[in-house]
């Protein structure tokens, strides 16, 4: 089991940024972050593994920078010129390894951009 905390969620005007953190209770394979929107499935933001590998939604490239502390299993967002689209629960994703395909998720914190 794998159990994770996130934080850094709140009210940001548009073109504002905001950092959001996830920290999970041992390692893991990859770490990410998923957001839901009303009314809209849950969908990625970005992903990284503990080798530094990334991926990432098209709406948010450039824009969101996914970046990790694997001594501390600690995942960090960057979000930067934030728009009100960007608006949305977002959820702390962490994966087993490669081989299980198990996923665990964060309880969300909200991001909500608005002027």
């Amino acid at each position: 089991q794998v159990q994770l905390v996130e934080s850094g969620g709140g009210l940001v005007q548009p073109g504002g940024s905001l950092r959001l953190s996830c920290v999970a209770s041992r390692s893991v394979f990859a770490m990410g972050w998923y957001r839901q929107a009303p009314g809209k499935q849950r969908e990625l933001v970005a992903v990284i593994t503990n080798s530094g590998g990334t991926n990432s939604a098209d709406s948010v490239k450039g824009r969101f920078t996914i970046s990790r502390d694997n001594a501390k299993n600690t995942v960090n967002l960057q979000m930067s010129s934030l728009k009100p689209e960007d608006t949305a629960v977002y959820f702390c994703n962490a994966r087993e390894n490669f081989f299980d395909s198990h996923y665990y998720w964060g309880q969300g914190t909200q991001v909500t951009v608005s002027s």
